[in-house]
Parts: C-alpha cells; sequence; structure tokens
C-alpha cells in the first residue's frame, strides 16, 4: 500500500470519525443553508479540517479541492479531491446513509488514489489504480449481471437543477419499467462504492461535482467496472455526468440516457 493510499484512507477515518460521534446529535444552529437544498453543517466543516490535516503532515505541497473550503493551491502537481460528508442532508436528518470520499489525482490529472469510508458501517473502500479494488482489505469485483430484468441500479434525483427534471424522470422511467429495481440513497460515492462490490449493477447521475464522485469513479473502474460521462467519455469530473456499471450493462444505459438526454449533453 502507497503513502498516498495510507493518507487517504486516514483521512477519510479522521473525518468519517468525527461524523460518527456526531451523528443524531445536530442541533438547528449548527446546519446552514449553501444554496436551494444544499445544506452544510459544522460537522461537515470540522470533518474536513481534520482529513486536511491528515494529508497536509505528508503531502504539504500538494494542491487540494474541498467542497467546503475550495482550492488550496500546491506546488507539486498531484490535486487531493475531498467530500467531508457525502449525503449531508441524510446526517442531518439522522438517516444512516452517508460517507466520507477522498481521492487524489496524480500529475498528469489521472485519479491514482481513492478511499470512501462509511463510519457507521466502518466500511473502507478503496482503490489504487492498476491494483484492483477492496472493502475492508478483501478484494471487490463487479457484478457479471447482464439481464436487463434482473438489474438493481442507484441514481440520484436531481435536488436543486430542474431544469432537466423532465427529460431525467423519462429516462428513469424507460429504466424503471426494464430492471428489478431502482435505489437512491442519497450519496453518489456510496453508488459508487456499492457498484463496485457488487452490490448495485449500475449507477447514473448527473450535475455532480469531482468530490462527489473522484474516489468512487476510480474503484468503480479497479473493481473491472466502466465509468463513461453521457457522451461515452471519460470526462465526469469535468462534466459532473457519469453512468458507472459492471460493463456488461454500460450500453445499455447509455444508449437510454442519449435517447432522452441527447449525445452532446454538456
Amino acid at each position: 500500500m502507497t503513502k498516498e493510499l495510507i493518507t487517504a484512507i486516514d483521512a477519510a477515518k479522521a473525518a468519517g470519525k468525527y461524523a460518527r460521534q456526531n451523528f443524531g446529535k445536530l442541533a438547528e444552529s449548527h446546519i446552514s443553508l449553501k444554496d436551494r437544498n444544499d445544506f452544510v453543517t459544522t460537522v461537515d466543516k470540522t470533518a474536513e479540517t481534520l482529513a486536511i490535516k491528515a494529508i497536509r503532515r505528508r503531502f504539504p505541497h500538494d494542491e487540494i479541492l474541498a467542497e467546503e473550503g475550495g482550492l488550496e493551491t500546491g506546488t507539486s502537481g498531484r490535486r487531493w479531491i475531498i467530500d467531508p460528508l457525502d449525503g449531508t442532508l441524510n446526517f442531518i436528518h439522522s438517516f444512516p446513509m452517508f460517507c466520507v470520499s477522498v481521492a487524489m489525482t496524480d500529475e498528469t490529472g489521472e485519479i491514482a488514489v481513492g478511499a470512501i469510508y462509511q463510519p457507521l458501517s466502518k466500511e473502507l473502500f478503496t482503490a489504487e489504480k492498476g491494483r484492483g479494488a477492496f472493502m475492508n482489505n478483501h478484494r471487490i469485483r463487479v457484478t457479471k449481471n447482464f439481464r436487463s430484468e434482473s438489474l438493481l441500479l442507484a441514481t440520484g434525483f436531481p435536488y436543486k437543477d430542474y431544469g432537466h427534471l423532465d427529460t431525467y424522470l423519462a429516462v428513469f422511467k424507460d429504466i424503471l419499467q426494464h430492471t428489478a429495481g431502482l435505489r437512491r440513497p442519497g450519496s453518489a460515492a456510496i453508488d459508487l462504492a456499492y457498484t463496485a462490490c457488487g452490490r448495485f449493477d449500475g449507477f447514473w447521475e448527473y450535475n455532480l461535482n469531482s468530490w462527489d464522485i473522484a474516489a468512487g469513479a476510480l474503484i468503480v473502474k479497479e473493481a473491472g467496472g466502466i465509468v463513461t460521462d453521457f457522451k461515452g467519455d471519460e470526462n465526469y469530473l469535468k462534466s459532473g455526468h457519469i453512468i458507472a456499471t459492471n460493463g456488461k450493462v454500460h450500453n445499455w444505459i447509455l444508449e437510454k440516457i442519449q435517447k432522452r438526454f441527447g449525445t452532446n449533453f454538456e
């Protein structure tokens, strides 16, 4: 295990431990509104600080992009991407589905390491580029399911950008009618981790941020899956539109999305 992955794990666990200690203990004064349906808590902010400290101890010259604090510049050419609490609304309501996501891109911009930690279940999903994906040190792989009628897929509902709501609902309806079921846990990082370990056969969502998906995208790919944007390319960190699957159903989902969103959705 590289120093980079050890650091990602330490950062995720530091933030996750704090979140676990404060789960179910939020007061109204601890919650703020960043944007429509976009909340932040004092726990998000403190957890992020703890994660950044864990990284800075070993990599003081790396750039850090964190959801709450924005961009801290660096000189190494590498970037850490942090979501200290993915699933904040769940956390606010004491719905036990949230996690910490930490990833690092190398000097070429490729995602090199990723860690996703669910504090309540203590499940840790990790990956290094070219070295496979793991959950609590056990190798994980995507499913081999290719029959649409037996698929269990995940998605994320639009929550503040409703400009494409009708298009999204058309995709949702089309896929729902041809699969065994759809789920919406409320955390894109968890959706990706669960796709990587075979709990879901695939996942799609649009208008996400890089900190929502960076670690999870690597974990899915290292588990044998495929990750693209809605064009079928690998520009998902920039566009925020993502499809992640076991590979066997990827084109099937991509075609249904492109049928509604088009092939040049930005």
